[in-house]
């Protein structure tokens, strides 16, 4: 199936008795009854298919999961609670019989920071950051570090820098490593890191996927070799996500495409008009031919869809100029998200990357005039005068 076929039709219509809902319905039950005792013990054996208790399986989350796996082309899938809970799951059983290591690029998501130096790091695991974008230093600390897994995001947040996946999978299995790609920014539509070698990828849920701003969520997709070892983790610690927000996702999931590729137009028509704006520094846009990855964009991205992300650079301003700025916004969303149908803007210095240490923000190349904007599905010359007269 053509992906957006994939994204309307995949994990719905699964048979119940004689009828068929069109619709997945939302499956609350904690727990199962079943004709005999012999077929409970099977299902927790194992050796049949079966659902037994909520924290092992729910039908509402498995029909999402059987959906986000056709669009990432992976093995399987776990819904989880929230990206955050996705990321913990993705390391632990990319490290479950590996070095207790990780390497992982410095621009990145700050969450993804704190949770690796202040969760990851006290457990005993060994935590380095490298410039994902320069694959000779990634291969450089692959060497150095021997890490059990090496985490990127397909593209960087909140700057858009796009590292060469296909060529760090080579390096991740010619050293034995796990291959961990944050997919969030891309999404299935522009990349699917499995089909250029990567083992786990995670979303957040929240964002493009579900994209209504109205569920908390996230996945890991897994090739074959780390798909048991996540879902035990799964059945263990319990992070999962509940059947409401499974099928809000799912349903959300269904125009995801559309919305993707107006968003992507969107962006692409914003970090124009943005570059000609006299109060505007500097544009960082994926569809920018001066981009550093401009290369490896070009390779890994359909033509045309660069995301729906853009970040900019306001002239002179620093942090009271950026919260005037913010507070004159009418239209555009001033919230700690992205991915939603309506354009939101973000300060990464006040939000996402506010816990990031000084140093590392400034090898990362986030300066105090940055904010981050997430297009959503407007009209954007609505969205232009908005930023227009809150930029005046």
């Amino acid at each position: 199936m053509k992906f957006h076929t994939k994204a309307v039709h995949a994990g719905d219509r699964k048979r119940l008795g004689p009828d068929t809902p069109v619709t997945t319905p939302i499956y609350t039950a904690a727990s199962y009854l079943h004709e005999s005792t012999s077929r409970l013990d099977r299902i927790f054996g194992h050796t049949v298919h079966g659902y037994a208790y909520q924290r092992y399986g729910n039908p509402t989350n498995a029909a999402l999961e059987e959906q986000i796996t056709a669009l990432e082309n992976g093995y399987g899938t776990l819904t989880c609670a929230s990206g955050m809970a996705a990321l913990q799951i993705a390391v632990l059983a990319a490290c479950a019989t590996r070095r207790k290591s990780v390497l992982c690029a410095e621009a990145i998501y700050g969450a993804t920071i704190r949770m690796l130096d202040s969760v990851f790091a006290p457990l005993g695991f060994a935590v380095h950051y490298v410039d994902a974008c320069d694959p000779a230093a990634v291969e450089t600390a692959i060497a150095q570090h021997k890490p059990g897994c090496v985490l990127v995001e397909t593209i960087s947040n909140p700057l858009l820098r796009v590292c060469d996946i296909e060529r760090l999978a080579v390096l991740c299995r010619n050293a034995g490593a796990a291959f961990i790609v944050d997919n969030t920014f891309a999404t299935p539509l522009l990349v699917r890191p499995i089909e250029f070698g990567a083992h786990l990828v995670i979303h957040s849920l929240t964002k493009f996927l579900a994209g209504h701003g109205d569920v908390l969520g996230g996945a890991v997709i897994s090739d074959e070799e780390h798909f048991e070892p996540v879902r035990q983790l799964s059945r263990t610690c319990g992070p999962v996500l509940g059947p409401f927000e499974a099928y809000l996702t799912m349903r959300g999931i269904k125009t995801f495409p559309l919305r993707m590729e107006r968003q992507c137009a969107n962006a692409r028509a914003l970090a124009a008009w943005l570059r000609n704006h006299p109060k505007v520094e500097r544009v960082f846009y994926l569809g920018d031919p001066t981009h550093p990855d401009a290369a490896v964009i070009r390779r890994l991205l359909p033509e045309g869809l660069y995301g729906a992300m853009v970040s900019f650079e306001i002239r002179g301003a620093q942090r009271d100029g950026i919260f005037d700025f913010l507070d004159r916004l009418k239209l555009v969303v001033r919230a700690t998200s992205l991915g939603d149908v309506h354009t939101m803007v973000l300060y990464p210095m006040m939000s996402s990357h506010r816990e990031v240490p000084t140093d590392l923000r400034d090898r990362m190349g986030i300066r105090e005039n940055l904010v981050r904007l997430s297009t959503g599905i407007e009209d954007m010359e609505d969205v232009e005068a908005d930023l227009d007269q809150a930029l005046a």
